[in-house]
């Protein structure tokens, strides 16, 4: 995709429909801002590796149990022996998204323009838009990590991670010149609120408390932030929280005030989700473990890295662990 040719977020007011990006990337286009990670964006992100340090940042297949949602029981691991040399193993229940994940472009629809690209809910049956797009080839670039908390004690901030701490564009770009880090286009942003690290400190019986009055830091629904991950070219958006965005929606900018909720699952009325993912096709990361990555970038100063992510290449997929590696 040639980078001269993109147009800016207001550019595409005058897309069809309005901001999206679907005649950007092309009718037929199934990759949506992973379009964004060039060779050469990979093959520059690749020269950031300079130690030879390796953070894994998937957390363990049914470490959040309960899981907070509720409609993703745990995974049931089964392991069997043909004779007593051998063994072997499967797996039932298996959630694709109830750990360290990223959604495909499936994952999430538009009530007024369907799903990436226009494809119709009543024809996401089979495997277009799935994870597959992304996880054939892999993805790699350079990723940039935006550590809210230590941001905030480091300013002289109050900061509770139980609480809804809305992370607009002004903020996102105060963090990152307090970092010294910038934008080089086709970056994976990974955001680190301290969502995960708290959560799993809790005891069973905290969790399912804590569930019931659930609130925390994320992106700010607004189109302020939806301008600013494009305007950045920002390729994928991952946070360590459990849905990337504030909980709950602080904002009426994505808000269908006649739409109802539906007869289950989550409402994502108001939700970056739909704008994110249906419209600009942006890849998005949720419970990524980023404790250990953001404590090595806080000890040498470089909050930039080269990131490989290797979903499950599970075609239609409608999402998969990120099996994500950075590496210093």
């Amino acid at each position: 995709m040639p980078e001269r040719d993109r147009p800016s977020f207001d550019d595409l007011a005058a897309a069809r429909p309005p901001y999206s990006s679907w005649e950007y990337f092309g009718p037929s286009d199934e990759r949506g801002t992973i379009n964004f990670l060039t060779p050469a964006r990979v093959a520059a992100a690749a020269q950031l590796v300079r130690t030879g340090q390796q953070f894994g940042l998937d957390y363990p297949v049914n470490v959040f149990e309960p899981y907070p949602t509720g409609t993703r029981p745990a995974t049931q691991h089964h392991v069997f022996e043909n004779n007593e040399f051998h063994r072997d193993d499967w797996l039932d229940s298996f959630y694709l998204q109830s750990t360290t994940q990223i959604d495909s472009l499936r994952h999430i629809g538009h009530p007024t323009f369907g799903f990436y690209g226009g494809l119709p809910p009543a024809e996401n049956t089979g495997p277009r838009l799935g994870i597959h797009n992304w996880a054939g080839p892999g993805i790699a670039g350079r990723g940039v990590l935006l550590d809210v908390p230590r941001f905030f004690a480091e300013s002289g901030r109050d900061y509770d991670v139980e609480s809804t701490v809305p992370l607009d564009a002004p903020l996102l770009d105060e963090i990152a010149a307090h970092q010294r880090v910038g934008w080089h286009g086709g970056d994976l942003l990974l955001i680190r609120t301290g969502w995960t690290e708290n959560y799993l400190a809790k005891s069973h019986d905290e969790r399912v408390e804590f569930t019931r009055r659930n609130k925390g830091p994320g992106l700010a629904q607004t189109t302020d932030v939806l301008r600013w991950l494009w305007d950045h070219e920002i390729a994928l958006t991952a946070a360590d929280n459990l849905a990337l965005e504030a909980d709950p929606v602080v904002s009426s900018d994505f808000f269908l005030p006649d739409a109802p909720p539906p007869p289950r699952g989550v409402n994502h009325n108001g939700m970056l989700h739909r704008p994110l993912i249906a419209l600009l096709g942006m890849a998005v990361g949720e419970m990524w473990k980023l404790d250990e990555l953001a404590s090595a970038c806080a000890a040498d100063g470089r909050y930039d890295f080269f990131v490989t992510a290797k979903p499950l290449n599970i075609v239609g997929g409608v999402g998969s662990p990120a099996n994500a590696i950075a590496f210093k």
